[in-house]
């Protein structure tokens, strides 16, 4: 009889030790180790290898996949993947409960099985008929797509080799188990051993593999951190399932860049992509408003326009609080320093709260300039013409503007979106644009006093 053993697991970067710590060498993180029950060495047997031949072969011999790609005809997500689906890659996408991991993958699946072939939709959350259900809701019925209910990772296989798929989705993967491990599904030897497993299947059989994985409470990747290093691409889910827009982002991407973002509307008949996602975040925007202004900003390849709003009010305890939706706490703590170092402005007294509308994550310095000038509008009430004006600018430590990469892009943008005005940095040679009058500033202070 094979001798039972244990181990302890940690949750969060999937460290082992034989014995229970409270705090985890790997990750540092307190209470994360679980124990799980394994079984002798004798149980695991050697994994097979990726390939066909272990042999060395010659870079120049071996074949270029680079246009190998599935066209999802969805073209947020084509952009996010870097031009569509790689053969033989593993995508794990993530998000929070509702947030339409599942709506997406069944529209791909049913735009995949009407272009290229058989797919496989492999849930272990979800029986046939409810799948079913869904899927009639989206109009994404196609011949080709075929669905089961399984969570048994040898039994996936043999049903991957009878009907050898074009695309395979299973969905999640904390539901898969293996039989000659003894934990329970979920654990972290499991997950890693399925996923390891539908690796070397995907990869054998040149196959794409779409898996769905569980987050955390905090919206962090649920299950061992090795399971980011073992896919190709993670995608994850941004938004609020109370609101209709839906923002998809690369945080890995082996076969493209990870700063373009797919931007979606969730409806009745399921995602529906935004080609142009500064319509969107600019919908609400007012005439004319104190305490809010049109910034630029760019992800991946693609110019945006956000608005970000600032709200000073005093602080009704002697610590002033200061909140951040959309950009780095870090950054708005150097733009108030600023402001009250070279501009005087007294907002040690003052509670400082700044959202980026639309739920958009400004990431950089293309917002600083419109930041300060959202502060100083608040504090001072001054009104802003929003729908005319638009800053793009950096702002240094002595409150210096300094120009930010891919400036005329977004002047390109602001001009198509019907904005008359923009402020930048001087001394810098930028391109006539049709349309717009493009004034430039040295410092903050001149900025400012350009507006008011």
């Amino acid at each position: 009889m094979a001798k039972v053993k244990s181990k302890f697991f940690c949750t969060q970067c999937g460290y082992e030790s034989p014995k229970w710590m409270g705090r985890c060498p790997g990750c540092e993180k307190w209470n994360t180790l679980e124990e799980e029950i394994l079984a002798t060495k004798s149980i695991f047997k050697r994994s097979p290898t990726l390939v066909s031949s272990a042999k060395p072969q010659s870079i120049k011999s071996v074949g270029s996949g680079a246009f190998d790609r599935y066209d999802t005809q969805i073209g947020e997500l084509n952009r996010v993947l870097g031009g569509g689906i790689v053969r033989g890659s593993l995508i794990l996408i993530s998000g929070e409960p509702g947030i339409g991991k599942s709506t997406l993958i069944l529209q791909t699946a049913s735009s995949i099985a009407k272009h290229y072939g058989t797919v496989l939709y492999v849930s272990g959350e979800e029986s046939e008929e409810q799948i079913r259900m869904r899927a009639e809701r989206l109009d994404a019925i196609v011949d080709n797509l075929f669905v089961v209910s399984e969570t048994n990772i040898e039994t996936i296989e043999t049903f991957i080799d009878e009907m050898k798929p074009v695309l395979v989705i299973v969905d999640s993967v904390q539901t898969l188990y293996k039989e000659d491990l003894s934990a329970a599904p979920g654990s972290v030897s499991q997950v890693k051993e399925c996923v390891n497993n539908l690796m070397r299947i995907g990869k054998l059989r040149n196959i794409p593999i779409f898996i769905v994985a569980h987050v955390t409470k905090q919206g962090e990747l649920a299950g061992p951190r090795v399971l980011e290093h073992i896919v190709d691409t993670v995608l994850h889910f941004e938004g609020e399932r109370t609101q209709e827009f839906r923002i998809l982002r690369a945080l890995k991407n082996r076969y493209g860049t990870t700063s373009e973002i797919g931007v979606f509307e969730m409806k009745q008949e399921g995602l529906v992509e935004i080609t142009n996602p500064s319509v969107m975040f600019l919908d609400s925007l007012a005439t004319s408003s104190e305490g809010a202004i049109v910034v630029a900003t760019m992800e991946g390849t693609r110019p945006l326009l956000v608005e970000i709003q600032a709200l000073v009010v005093p602080a009704v305890i002697g610590f002033p609080r200061r909140t951040a939706v959309g950009v780095e706490l870090n950054r708005l703590n150097l733009i108030i320093a600023v402001l009250e170092k070279k501009m005087g402005l007294p907002l040690s007294s003052y509670d400082v709260y700044v959202n980026v509308v639309g739920g958009l994550k400004v990431e950089g310095t293309f917002a600083d300039l419109g930041l300060a000038i959202a502060i100083f509008s608040s504090l001072k009430g001054v009104k802003i013409s929003t729908k005319e004006l638009i800053v793009i600018g950096e702002i240094s430590l002595t409150a210096d503007l300094r120009p930010v990469a891919h400036l005329n892009k977004m002047l390109k943008e602001a001009a198509k979106m019907g904005f008359s005005t923009c402020i930048v940095p001087e001394k810098i040679k930028l391109e006539q644009v049709n349309g717009l009058v493009i004034r430039g500033a040295g410092n903050l202070k001149t900025a400012i006093n350009m507006i008011l």
